[in-house]
């Protein structure tokens, strides 16, 4: 994103309920990805304050990457993006489709009626 950029969005609510400003994001170079760190960057996402596409390239982490923390996220809470954990206790039923799909410049946006992250 070009220095001439406007950001839609200065601020959002972070998981535990901080302000988070782009400023205050985990840093460029976070190699320990803690389950604080995944939700706040998905906050930031769902809230307008990156893309999909600046938050990948900022932390260097794919597409699939990130839809995996939306969905751990969105299934089980914070426990959920623990790496590893989980994963082995999740059934059939938590591997199947996600009601949305992520496109790149565009935030994720919450249905007001379930909760779920969706597009």
């Amino acid at each position: 994103m070009g220095s001439s950029s406007v950001r839609p969005v200065s601020q959002v609510i972070g998981p535990g309920g901080n302000i988070l400003t782009f400023d205050n994001l985990p840093p460029k170079n976070t190699r320990r990805w803690v389950p604080r760190r995944k939700a706040e960057v998905i906050a930031a996402v769902d809230g307008g304050l990156l893309t999909l596409t600046e938050a990948c390239a900022r932390y260097a982490i794919s597409h699939e990457e990130f839809s995996s923390w939306i969905q751990a996220y969105a299934r089980h809470g914070l426990p959920g993006l623990r790496a590893g954990q989980l994963m082995d206790r999740w059934t059939a039923k938590d591997n199947a489709a996600t009601p949305f799909t992520l496109e790149p410049d565009r935030p994720v946006a919450r249905a007001a009626t379930s909760g779920k992250i969706t597009n």
